[in-house]
């Protein structure tokens, strides 16, 4: 007798095959799924959702898988922020929503730490940098606020199976070279639309061996690539990690989700980089996609450093950056700003001694919000040269339309803070 084995699936149609209750799913279809968990921020959510919602006389459709993170327009600086956080806040309260956290960080980094999210979960957010949850072995990716408006009524959502992108990495990334540095290389080999729709997997030796906050600035930046979700296969450090955030263990379920050996052409293309070669990499203005190694921009003087965001601020971001800083003071003249993730990272900083190290150094500790990132708090001067952690240097992005921003590694930013030009990080930690 023949038994006929399964045809081998990507980890994307796993995940979504989960969410719409069939066994496989093959690219190209379009099929409607469940939603395990919807999120939106102050600036997403509430001011857009809530007259929707009271046009239609509708409900959401599962408060306790809805959640809500104040972290855009905190600390409220102008009349505009107290409107829309104040929105928000009163509609947490009308709506008893049990999930709300308020001023204590980014979402995207949030999200994971207050541990809702686990393996095999089926999520949106409102926010497009929302692929960070691809990092736990979750289908998240970022939806506008007509689509959210759908989700929170129904608690579905209809999508259509992507083909995958794996971006094989062999090797073992050296010092001073991060997480940071291996996204941007391929954002500017494939550009911000080498994967137009299509979901891009993280994968090989290099990638295993990230923790748990590298591999969510890996995801986080598939965005910049244009991808839908960027996803990372489950293991024993997604596990371990996800045990500290409180999820309890038989909530963690990662039987069989990888992608299987032997998938097609037709279900994915693989891509491979070599980690032990790769060199710290620098976005020059004004995309992610102007990428190239450190040294091709020796030369160029900054006024300001900014370590940031939840791609530039978690905490494994600020040892990285206090490694360089220990001891030593930036570059007369220069502002250094450091606004960590979460307010859990800025504690745990302080608790190693990582936060004294950069304040030490000369600098400026500012709120755990999105900041200077999506462009609010003023804190990016006119004209200046700024080198930031940030995931995005479009113009104006930060605040400042004159302002030129480079993107780099934590490592890059704070060595360039220490010289006042872009410096390669490898000199300095040598």
């Amino acid at each position: 007798m023949n038994i006929k084995s399964a045809p081998a699936q990507t980890l994307a149609q796993k995940l979504i095959a989960r969410a719409c209750g069939r066994t496989q799913v093959s690219p190209g279809e379009v099929v409607n799924c469940q939603v395990d968990l919807a999120m939106f921020h102050d600036s997403s959510g509430p001011r857009r959702l809530k007259p929707m919602l009271e046009e239609l006389g509708a409900q959401i459709w599962d408060k306790s898988k809805v959640v809500l993170v104040m972290d855009h327009y905190v600390p409220e600086q102008d009349d505009d922020s107290r409107r829309i956080v104040r929105i928000a806040r009163d509609w947490a309260r009308e709506q008893a929503l049990p999930h709300v956290y308020d001023s204590i960080g980014i979402c995207h980094v949030v999200l994971p730490q207050k541990g809702h999210l686990r393996p095999g979960m089926f999520c949106v957010g409102g926010d497009s940098h929302s692929p960070t949850g691809g990092a736990f072995g979750a289908y998240m990716f970022g939806i506008g606020s007509t689509e959210m408006l759908g989700v929170v009524v129904t608690g579905e959502i209809w999508v259509r199976v992507p083909r995958s992108l794996r971006m094989w990495w062999d090797g073992h990334l050296p010092p001073g070279v991060t997480a940071k540095d291996m996204v941007l290389h391929m954002v500017g080999r494939f550009g911000m639309n080498g994967g137009d729709y299509q979901a891009v997997e993280f994968c090989g030796p290099a990638v295993q061996a990230l923790s748990m906050q590298e591999r969510m600035t890996l995801s986080n930046m598939s965005a910049e690539m244009g991808s839908q979700v960027g996803l990372i296969a489950p293991d024993e450090t997604t596990r371990q990690w996800l045990l500290g955030a409180g999820v309890p263990p038989q909530a963690i379920n990662m039987e069989g989700l990888f992608t299987d050996e032997g998938v097609g052409e037709d279900l994915a293309s693989t891509f491979r980089f070599d980690a032990a070669t790769l060199a710290p990499q620098v976005a020059a203005p004004h995309s992610p996609a102007n990428t190239k190694a450190v040294g091709e921009f020796s030369q160029v003087a900054v006024q300001a450093a900014y370590i940031g965001a939840c791609t530039g601020a978690k905490l494994d971001d600020l040892r990285a950056a206090a490694s360089v800083l220990r001891g030593q003071r930036v570059a007369p003249g220069l502002r250094l700003m450091v606004a960590p993730a979460s307010l859990q990272d800025q504690e745990a900083a302080r608790a190693e001694g990582v936060l004294g190290a950069l304040l030490d150094a000369g600098a400026e500790l500012l709120p755990t919000a999105c900041g200077a990132c999506s462009g609010y708090g003023g804190s990016i001067p006119d004209g200046a040269n700024v080198i930031a952690t940030t995931a995005r240097n479009f113009k104006g992005r930060m605040g400042s339309a004159t302002a030129q921003v480079y993107l780099a590694s934590p490592y890059t930013v704070a060595a360039s803070a220490l010289r006042g030009y872009i410096t390669d990080p490898r000199e300095v930690l040598a």
